[in-house]
């Protein structure tokens, strides 16, 4: 038996062992072949002689590991006894190979992109975009009096474009948007699918904008952002709203969300790629004049996501970015009459009376929890560049922090264009639908901001899910108060109905309305609000303001009055006093009707002489 020196095991003492030679351990008549250490072999003899028997002493025994089975000694010493035998060492080869544990990645995931984590993003996309146009489709109202301006425009200017038919009143000199773009559009859908369609229209767009949305986010940070920022923007109340509001606000917003799109899309493109976001951009600022609030910001970031690919470059990018939008600007305000447009509902607009404090109140109830999400998630950003979890993205080279602060200022700055530019105007006419504008641009942040609080592998999902619910909550609460801020038109319209034709002369707290309704019938020119009028009596005298309508009145030039108390209570007061025993007119009805401030009352006087 051998053994290596250095590495030695004691074996249990067997007096039967032989030889690595022998053929067995025991003869066939179950005696031992040869008895080692007395000092014969019984083969040298012709006959059998017993063994010699010396005085039974106790085998010396070398120790061996209590583990070792101990053989019994003087027990059935004719049976076979099945000794532990030794093995001798074998030295393994140096050459032959040993075994090795694997290496470990440092991940157990790919950051790269994968079509299941596309698809796994895309259905929770599609559930948001279900989200938000069962929250828009919800809501039921006869048409806002905006909404019926801009269907009445339509169809007045696509039969005065197919027909040659004179416009009945010049909607470019003060509407806040092209007359031949939006609502022309609606018009041809609301002369196919009614009031309806025309609201369908918008919610294309709105869920159109909520879908670029998710894409530019997604290429500015990562997937998980991106659905965040989707999620909330969804449910503020002017995406609830705009997405079921025939109004141009929803088309505007989505060539702003388009023209960044195409910006963030082209960071790695040729510079000249990116004029095409100049024709999509000027095109916002046409369909509403507003836009141009935000061209600045899609400039800025022509520079901003371009820089970590092209450097210095990207100067040359914002460059042509805003010469493109200037130029294409310059020459459609030059050969087009938007310009007196322009100046009447945008630059040169009226000022109002709302205070500073009404409408920072007011812009903090519509997005304010959404914003200081946005700043949150730039703070964040800035302090933290790392947008995966996987340790490997501590490898890869990140933008510098001066980089990310001027990404955040730029997005969240942004949000505080609109409330800043009403409350020059001290006015808190369509702020609410601003404030989605600006809100569109600080979504990005927003969504960093949700996933830095929900935490890496969703540590605190019930943070993110709190957050968006409050927003859900208010959005919807808002969006149905917004709703049904004005009246059910239908029973009012019914009432009317048979008493206006194409020659006479109405006066309406809303005119619109009723333009819209009875279109067949009358035309724009006939109907008179109450905010202005000028009158010259039949002595020819000229009147303004209040007293042209107590002059009106007075000689019944009016064939039809209908007041609602709503739109300007001042000016209805004025008609009600001077209707008030006037032997021209006479009441034919009130018509009640509930807002979301509570009831009202319709009061329709007719002329009889």
């Amino acid at each position: 038996m051998t053994s290596r020196n250095d590495h030695y095991t004691p074996q249990p003492y067997d007096p039967y062992a032989e030889d690595e030679s022998a053929s067995s351990w025991f003869n066939s008549n179950g005696q031992h072949s040869a008895q080692q250490g007395y000092g014969f072999d019984a083969g040298q003899y012709g006959h059998q002689q017993e063994p010699y028997q010396e005085p039974y002493q106790e085998p010396y025994q070398e120790p061996y590991p209590a583990q070792s089975p101990q053989q019994p000694y003087g027990q059935h010493e004719d049976q076979p006894t099945y000794a532990l035998r030794t093995v001798q060492y074998q030295q393994v080869p140096d050459d032959e190979p040993g075994y090795h544990i694997p290496a470990t990645p440092e991940a157990g995931w790919d950051m790269a992109g994968s079509r299941r984590r596309a698809w796994v993003s895309r259905t929770v996309l599609l559930c948001i975009l279900l989200i938000q146009a069962a929250l828009s489709l919800r809501m039921a109202n006869t048409a806002f009096q905006d909404e019926a301006l801009y269907l009445a425009a339509g169809h007045a200017e696509l039969d005065h474009l197919l027909n040659g038919t004179k416009l009945p009143i010049n909607y470019a000199a003060y509407f806040s948007g092209s007359p031949q773009l939006y609502p022309v559009l609606v018009a041809l859908v609301d002369g196919q699918f009614g009031l309806t369609g025309a609201r369908c229209l918008s919610l294309l767009f709105m869920l159109g904008t909520t879908g670029l949305l998710y894409s530019f986010t997604r290429r500015l940070f990562n997937e998980r952002a991106a659905l965040a920022a989707a999620a909330l923007f969804a449910v503020l109340q002017s995406t609830v709203v705009m997405g079921y509001f025939a109004t141009y606000d929803a088309m505007a917003v989505f060539l702003l969300a388009l023209a960044t799109w195409i910006v963030v899309r082209t960071d790695r493109a040729p510079v000249f790629a990116v004029l095409l976001a100049a024709p999509v951009a000027v095109l916002a600022v046409g369909v509403k004049y507003a836009s141009a609030l935000y061209l600045p910001t899609i400039c800025v970031l022509a520079l901003l996501t371009a820089w970590p690919h092209k450097g210095a470059k990207s100067f040359l990018r914002m460059v042509l970015l805003g010469l493109g939008i200037g130029g294409l600007m310059l020459v459609g305000m030059y050969t087009t009459d938007l310009l007196a447009g322009v100046q009447q509902t945008t630059t040169d607009r009226d000022h109002g009376s709302d205070s500073a404090q009404f409408l920072l109140q007011r812009s903090a109830e519509w997005g304010g929890l959404m914003f200081l999400t946005a700043v949150g998630g730039a703070i964040s950003y800035v302090r933290r560049s790392r947008m995966n979890e996987s340790p490997i993205a501590l490898k890869l080279g990140n933008p510098g922090w001066r980089w990310r602060a001027l990404l955040g200022l730029t997005l969240c700055g942004t949000a505080l264009l609109a409330p800043a530019y009403q409350i020059q105007l001290a006015t808190v006419v369509s702020l609410f639908k601003h404030v989605g504008f600006g809100l569109l641009f600080a979504a990005p942040m927003a969504g960093v901001g949700v996933t830095r609080l929900v935490g890496a592998h969703f540590r605190y999902p019930q943070l993110g899910i709190m957050l968006w619910t409050a927003v859900l909550c208010l959005g919807i609460s808002q969006a149905d108060w917004r709703f049904g801020v004005w009246p059910d038109s239908s029973k009012m319209i019914r009432t009317i109905d048979s008493h206006v034709n194409s020659k006479g002369h109405y006066l309406a707290s809303t005119p619109e309305v009723p333009v819209y309704y009875l279109r067949e019938k009358t035309t724009h020119r006939q109907w008179q609000g109450v905010f202005a009028l000028e009158y010259t009596d039949e002595k020819g005298k000229y009147h303004s303001g209040d007293d042209a309508y107590r002059a009106a009145l007075r000689e019944g030039e009016f064939d039809l009055i209908v007041l609602d108390g709503l739109t300007n209570p001042r000016v209805d007061d004025v008609v009600a006093a001077a209707v008030k025993g006037n032997p021209h007119y006479r009441l034919l009805g009130e018509v009640p009707f509930s807002n979301s401030s509570g009831t009202g009352t319709y009061r329709i006087w007719i002329k009889t002489s």
